[in-house]
């Protein structure tokens, strides 16, 4: 409430409307709440910080000034909580050196894993949309 009075709101950093975005890719979500809205960016955000400085430690416990994947996928591995609902969201490590390289090109697949009829990956959300022909448009 002393924050309200003297004028310093919390506000969260992400865009409100790419997370009210995010959250209606849901199909049982119709309406989202400010609150709800509010709470949900706060919690992504305090999330982001804790795994960013948990994969920078991870980093720089590797003499490393750069975080990557590997380091974000240690950090991940070892908190539990975590873990259980991220890790299989995360890309594969690279392959060894000794196997065919890939077409760089091509996105690879992250897990082959069967998710729930109705889920979406995070990562298709990402994606620009697939361009559509001119005859695709006379038919809608």
């Amino acid at each position: 409430m002393a924050e309200e009075e003297s004028g310093d709101a919390i506000r969260p950093e992400f865009p409100t409307g790419r997370v009210k975005k995010i959250m209606k890719l849901d199909k049982d979500i119709e309406k989202v709440n400010s609150e709800a809205l509010f709470l949900v960016s706060c919690a992504t955000e305090l999330f982001l910080k804790l795994l960013a400085e948990k994969s920078a430690e991870v980093a720089a416990e590797k003499k490393r000034k750069t975080v990557k994947l590997e380091h974000i996928r240690i950090a991940v591995k070892r908190h539990r909580s975590i873990s259980d609902f991220l890790l299989d969201s995360l890309p594969l490590p690279p392959q060894p050196s000794d196997a065919p390289a890939k077409d760089e090109n091509r996105t690879r697949t992250v897990v082959d894993k069967v998710v729930p009829e109705g889920t979406r990956r995070i990562d298709d959300f990402f994606r620009r949309p697939a361009k559509t022909t001119s005859a695709e448009n006379n038919e809608s």
